[in-house]
Parts: structure tokens; C-alpha cells; sequence
């Protein structure tokens, strides 16, 4: 995975409220089992009309919004546990999610992917929601370091769990996080043998 310490971006404002994995990415794409490719299949049924014609209407087809950082609705990533939720997202190029609340399925399977799921205030959410429709050259900062997402002069703090936080600003998934403590592992083993 990549690394993931900072990321100041513009974002993408989809102000809808439980947005669920079917949304994220439909069911009848689920046939591949890398992670590629996903990304243009994204919002599949928002995105396009049936003949896979761009809708006009939605944010992903408007070239007025764009960035690193998508920022939803309340209750993001509810529905089915799919892990396709989230290489949906990375593969389209996001590296944070903003809500102000994500279903703990998602936020794990985020988090397992290198995405960032960024859990804020209702008021928080309002405010940088309305300040990217006011202005969406906004650059909104999301340091992980120290678990603060800020834009103009407001900011907030985000909880993560303490060691997907130490895999993200390493770029380790799970196997490599056993890999890195290698010889503190081989160590205790050699310690704890029974004579």
C-alpha cells in the first residue's frame, strides 16, 4: 500500500445521506478479485444512464468538483460487508472519506485498503460541505499524524485506531506489519522455548 501521511486536496461534495455498498459499487461488478479496475465502475448507476451515457447531474461528471477527498453524507458505507467498497473508491483515485458517521464494516475495510475514512462533527460535515459548494478550488488538509482535517480557518480532530493509523503512515497491510516486527517476534519465540 502507499504510504499515507498527509493529504491536502480539493474535494468531491455528495451530500447523501446513507450511501451504501451497493451504491458505492453494484453487486453484478463484483466478479474480479484484484483490485483493479473498480474505479470506473464507481457510483455505476449514479454515474451513468443505462446506455453509458455520462448523467450530467451527478458530482463525478461534473468537472466542477475533483480531488482526493470525497466528502458524504451521514452514515457512509452502510449495507453489505463488500471489501469492493473500498477498491472502488481507492481505484478512483480517493484517498479520504468524510462523513459523519461510517458503517464499522466499511470503516474496517477502508482502513485495510488505504483509504481514510475521516469520521467528524455533524456541524463540522455542514460547514466544509457548504464551503466546497461555495468555493471548489477549497484545499481541505487531512493530516493522519495528527488526526486533524482542516480547511480555511476551522478545524477538527478524528479518532483512528492506533494501529491501522501506524499500517497507513507505513503503507503496511497486515502481513506486512508481522514482517516489520520479524525479529521482535523470533525474539520472544526464543524466550519463551520451554528447556
Amino acid at each position: 500500500m502507499e504510504k499515507f501521511v498527509k493529504v491536502t486536496s480539493t474535494a468531491v461534495p455528495m451530500p447523501i445521506e446513507d450511501i451504501d455498498t451497493d451504491q458505492i459499487i453494484p453487486a453484478r461488478f463484483l466478479k474480479a478479485t484484484n483490485r483493479e479496475g473498480f474505479g470506473e465502475n464507481l457510483f455505476r448507476d449514479w454515474r451513468y444512464e443505462k446506455g453509458n451515457e455520462p448523467k450530467a447531474d451527478f458530482v463525478l461528471n461534473d468537472s466542477t468538483y475533483s480531488g482526493e477527498i470525497l466528502v458524504a453524507g451521514k452514515n457512509f458505507g452502510c449495507g453489505s460487508s463488500r471489501e469492493h467498497a473500498a477498491w472502488a473508491l481507492y481505484d478512483y483515485g480517493f484517498r479520504v472519506v468524510v462523513s459523519s458517521f461510517f458503517a464499522d464494516i466499511f470503516k474496517g475495510n477502508a482502513l485495510n485498503n488505504g483509504l481514510l475514512p475521516v469520521q467528524v462533527s455533524d456541524a463540522f460535515l455542514s460547514d466544509l460541505l457548504q464551503a466546497i459548494k461555495k468555493n471548489p478550488a477549497l484545499q481541505v488538509t487531512v493530516n493522519l499524524p495528527e488526526q486533524v482535517i482542516s480547511f480555511d480557518d476551522k478545524a477538527e480532530t478524528f479518532e483512528v485506531n492506533a494501529y491501522k493509523k501506524e499500517c497507513l503512515l507505513n503503507g503496511y497491510d497486515d502481513i506486512d506489519f508481522l514482517v516489520s516486527i520479524k525479529e521482535e517476534i523470533e525474539a520472544y519465540e526464543a524466550s519463551s522455548k520451554v528447556i
